[in-house]
């Protein structure tokens, strides 16, 4: 059973930036693509990017291109989501994910992590 916990969430101003960790409990992000996904209160789950293995191409949600950033430390089987110029409207719990068997979906999800933004 693969087992997905994320951190790094919590309470910050507006243009400040924060890292989340995805830590896997296998060598899954080697062989599976990542996810970070969001969902706000009252929001259905956004998606906010994702890190395909096969080429280590990236893809990012509108509201954050240019803002958020995922990256992978294989031998730490962990991902990260690199938050930078945060808004309030990024405020959101935040879920890794991880083996993509179809697009935006996902085998495997992590408890999530909450993230607030005050403006």
């Amino acid at each position: 059973q693969v087992q997905l916990v994320e951190s790094g969430g919590g309470l910050v101003q507006a243009g400040d930036s924060l890292r989340l960790s995805c830590a896997a409990s296998g060598r899954i992000f080697s062989t599976y693509n990542a996810g970070w996904f969001r969902q706000a209160p009252g929001k259905e789950r956004e998606f906010v990017a994702k890190l395909q293995w096969t080429d280590g191409n990236t893809y990012y949600g509108d509201s954050v291109k240019g803002r958020f950033i995922i990256s992978s430390d294989n031998a730490k089987n962990t991902v990260y989501l690199q938050m930078n110029s945060l808004k309030p409207e990024d405020t959101a719990v935040y879920y890794c994910a991880a083996g993509e068997y179809k697009v935006g979906e996902y085998l495997h999800w992590g408890q999530g992590t909450q993230v607030t933004v005050s403006s």
